[in-house]
């Protein structure tokens, strides 16, 4: 699955004229092969082997490209650093207190909360974000050791 989204990826990007570079490969296949919502800087570090002439900012960089052309969410919570999602489909993430891991929760039934938001607050509505927090069974199991 993760080579069809990331040809589709490519394909976006090439519609929009967006010059497909070997480190902007590599950016994306990370993040379509990580399911883990890295960091730039978790993306820097696992790829400054194969690119050591690659910064910081050339993975900020491509990661805006990557946002703007609507491949990539951005995930922001509170001070601590973006985290980059290559699934732009509505899902929500449950997210551990203990060590940050993010994983991805499919429920559908949440789309109607959008709905009933507008009519009771006049809002426009434009999205929604679901976070459910918790201690993953890794943390889980370290906590009882």
């Amino acid at each position: 699955m993760a080579s069809a989204s990331l040809q589709e990826a490519v394909s976006v990007l090439k519609s929009t004229n967006v010059r497909m570079t070997p480190q902007r490969h590599a950016i994306l296949e990370f993040l379509h092969s990580s399911m883990s919502h890295p960091t730039a800087d978790d993306i820097y570090k696992s790829l400054e082997e194969r690119f050591p002439n690659m910064s910081v900012a050339t993975v900020y960089n491509n990661l805006r490209v990557f946002k703007d052309a609507g491949i990539v969410k951005e995930l922001t919570y509170g001070d601590s650093s973006s985290r980059f999602d290559c699934i732009t489909s509505d899902h929500y993430h449950v997210i551990c207190n203990d060590c940050g891991k993010i994983v991805d929760f499919h429920y559908p039934g949440l789309d109607e909360v959008e709905t009933l938001a507008e009519h009771v607050t006049g809002f426009e509505i434009e999205d929604h974000r679901l976070e459910i927090y918790g201690t993953c069974p890794a943390c889980t199991k370290m906590s009882k050791q």
